[in-house]
């Protein structure tokens, strides 16, 4: 196996000099430099990571923390993450905290033991510990999801993106509007989802009715059981349901195919995430579009930035795009 001491000695250089050529330091003649590259590709040489880690004190690793490993959604922001930062020669480290809020403020100490040279962290709660985990790590951390006020953070517009898409059921004629959310612990899904389409509601003189207002859990299931108690509670029924995900709105379309309403010719339904199942639900659903791999390519890009010159002052807050996909749902 060649070493850095038989490149130093077939390059006639010091093996300080071929370190130096390695980390790309300025600090070596254009010759030398050029006949070290030279024996570095006949020789066919791959330096070790672990060496060149322990002299520049950088790692190459991203730890990227996830609410779910399973969901979609994750999947195509990671995909985005991956994309960009291997476009630099970075590697990332999963972890996934299974929505356990502990779990992400464990994710950031293990991560940061394990050198990590960075972290993005798709947030799913703002409450205190996760934010003074984020605002006390050693290591440049970006925020997906959620607003925190001592980071770095990207935000999908989920206010705004509610108002609109609650506006698309009103003019498509809709006015018994109901809504399937979240926990408000989770304050991008659960609170500003939930303020956009109250918004829109007032705007347009209509009920905000709590009859027609149920929380699920992100899941199948959650949503099918969320639809099933808004249906049993409701004297007056609604004749349409904003979903704050796609898949708890399939969850609810599969209750209301369960007890005969058809949609939309009874019922119109409409969720959030441009979801795949989204596409493939009968009637195809419509839904709001975050453009999730780009969102993750943007983190990527944002953490560079940050790790390569942390003392250049950036947005606090960064707002991602998003679209509106009609579909036969409405």
């Amino acid at each position: 196996m060649t070493t850095i001491k038989d490149i130093a000695r077939m390059a006639d250089v010091s093996r300080t000099t071929v370190s130096r050529v390695l980390n790309e330091s300025p600090a070596v003649s254009k010759e030398a430099r050029e006949r070290v590259h030279r024996i570095i590709e006949e020789t066919g040489y791959i330096p070790s990571e672990h060496a060149k880690s322990l002299r520049t004190k950088k790692t190459k690793v991203i730890g990227v923390i996830l609410p779910r490993l399973s969901t979609e959604t994750t999947t195509r922001v990671v995909s985005g993450i991956d994309r960009e930062l291997g476009k630099k020669g970075f590697q990332i480290l999963l972890a996934s905290s299974d929505l356990n809020i502990n779990k992400e403020v464990e994710h950031i100490k293990l991560l940061e033991s394990r050198r990590v040279d960075g972290i993005i962290l798709l947030a799913t709660n703002t409450l205190e510990p996760i934010k003074t985990a984020v605002s006390e790590a050693k290591v440049p951390v970006i925020v997906v999801g959620q607003e925190f006020p001592d980071a770095i953070c990207l935000m999908y517009d989920d206010f705004r993106a509610s108002y609109d898409l609650t506006n698309l059921f009103i003019k498509k004629g809709y006015r018994k509007i109901g809504l399937i959310s979240v926990d408000e612990k989770d304050e991008a899904v659960g609170y500003w989802r939930k303020k956009g389409y109250i918004k829109a509601l007032e705007e347009a003189g209509l009920p905000v009715e709590k009859s027609w207002q149920a929380e699920g859990a992100f899941t199948i299931e959650s949503g099918y059981s969320a639809m099933k108690s808004i249906w049993e509670q409701s004297d007056i029924k609604p004749d349409s349901i904003v979903s704050a995900t796609d898949r708890m709105a399939i969850g609810a379309a599969d209750y209301l195919n369960d007890v005969g309403i058809a949609i939309p010719d009874d019922i119109g339904i409409a969720g959030f995430g441009a979801s795949e199942l989204s596409q493939y639900a009968k009637p195809a659903l419509t839904t709001v579009d975050y453009y999730n791999e780009q969102g993750g390519i943007e983190a990527a890009r944002i953490l560079l930035e940050e790790m390569e010159n942390s003392a250049v002052k950036k947005n606090k807050k960064n707002i991602l795009k998003y679209g509106l996909i009609e579909r036969n749902s409405l």
